[in-house]
């Protein structure tokens, strides 16, 4: 009997001082000490690490050195290439941290209000509508199985580009009485249907009984312009159908300048939005190749300046993204691209892509006084902390306009094909 109480006295002694170890400050710095960490080699740049141990170790490369030890806390890189620091208690070492040094990269921020036009892959189905024949009131695209949100890609064997390309196909068919058969997309899967057209009694014109869109078109911010392959991320999100919801699989499509005429001011429980003109086909400044969660991206046909960051500036990691104050760039009237104060309340140090990696909050006083917060449109305005581009805003949290999301700039770098690893494909692209 008094054997089991001693063993469970001890057993509660151990477990209480085992949960009280993450606690004690000497374990806290071990355990907020990373494994791995990559930065670059930017002029003057510094690395803060907890110090830790009774002394700390540089190993470089027998080559080069890559880094330098300031004191045991701060380290200045020198070069690009690959290191570890060593922290040493007693003369045994407790921790390794790899160190990955690259290459100095900079864009050029944006922050230009941008008008987007989207040409879709084949032709979008955003609805169904009965057709008035003489026998009554039929359905084609639903007896079809063709859903809202799919996608025709062809027709009879033939490449369907735009909605024009469709009547034909559909008064051949109806005058010959032959059905149709349409190859569609929905989501990942592609099939093939029977799609009967009827003729309406009411225009005695033949109809499918589906609405159908080619195109799209929106404001947005750009980000950000790489000036050595050209090339641009812009919003920040995905463009959808306004109709399907659904993210728009595009064919090709445009940027050009666009101009903020008015805004509707955001307040709880109602998104904001800039008010703007542009024309689809003037003052073009770059095309678009890519529509993803992180943004449109493609190539511009020039340098375009913002008026205020002008010059290539250097990013930061997610890992590198500090709580505190920070700038965005954006438009609220004109093209005049202007500097507004925020607050980053929260980054998350994503180690894999991801839309949502900062919460940001508008703090600017006249901006808040002209928007009320973060509005529709201003999605893509590029953040900059401490001179370096950060990421973009992407939406407004709709009980809070004053804050919203932010992504990390890494992400919609790797969208835009851009590798920050390997700078020789940067090159070639």
């Amino acid at each position: 009997m008094k054997n089991n109480v001693i063993r469970n006295g001890l057993g509660i002694i151990l477990l209480v001082a085992f949960l009280c170890i993450p606690f004690i400050t000497p374990i806290q710095t071990y355990l907020s000490l990373p494994n791995q960490i990559t930065t670059f080699n930017n002029t003057n740049e510094t690395l803060t690490l907890p110090a830790m141990g009774s002394s700390v170790q540089v190993n470089n490369s027998e080559s080069d050195e890559v880094i330098e030890a300031i004191d045991a806390s701060e380290f200045r890189t020198l070069t690009s290439g690959k290191s570890d620091i060593v922290y040493e208690m007693a003369g045994i070492p407790i921790k390794r941290v790899n160190v990955d040094v690259l290459d100095d990269f900079k864009i050029i921020p944006g922050g230009q209000s941008i008008g987007v036009n989207l040409q879709t892959l084949g032709v979008l189905v955003v609805g169904h509508h009965l057709v008035d024949t003489s026998d009554g009131k039929v359905s084609p695209g639903e007896d079809a199985d063709i859903q809202v949100g799919d996608t025709l890609l062809s027709i009879n064997g033939e490449k369907i580009n735009n909605m024009k390309e469709v009547t034909p196909y559909v008064d051949k068919a109806g005058e010959n009485g032959n059905e149709l058969t349409v190859e569609v997309k929905r989501d990942e899967e592609t099939f093939k249907t029977q799609l009967k057209p009827y003729l309406d009694s009411k225009d005695d014109s033949y109809r499918i009984g589906l609405y159908i869109r080619d195109s799209a078109a929106g404001i947005g911010t750009m980000t950000f312009y790489e000036p050595k392959s050209k090339k641009y991320g812009a919003l920040g999100h995905v463009i959808s159908d306004m109709d399907t919801r659904k993210p728009i699989e595009i064919n090709n499509g445009t940027i050009v300048r666009s101009n903020i005429k008015s805004i509707d001011k955001g307040s709880n429980g109602t998104p904001g939005e800039k008010q703007a003109e542009f024309s689809s086909g003037e003052n073009q400044i770059g095309n678009i190749t890519k529509n993803s969660p992180f943004g449109v991206f493609g190539k511009l046909d020039k340098q375009i300046n913002n008026g205020q960051m002008d010059k290539p500036m250097p990013i930061a990691l997610p890992h590198e993204v500090k709580e505190g104050p920070a700038k965005i760039l954006t438009v609220v009237e004109g093209e005049e691209v202007e500097e507004f104060d925020v607050k980053i309340v929260n980054s998350v140090q994503q180690k894999f892509p991801a839309t949502k990696g900062m919460i940001v909050k508008i703090t600017d006083k006249e901006l808040l006084d002209k928007t009320g917060g973060i509005v529709q449109g201003m999605s893509g305005s590029p953040i900059i902390q401490d001179g370096k581009v950060i990421g973009a805003v992407t939406h407004v949290f709709v009980n809070d306009p004053t804050s919203g999301y932010g992504v990390h700039i890494e992400w919609m770098l790797n969208e835009a094909g851009i590798d920050i690893y390997k700078e020789e494909k940067q090159e070639a692209s």
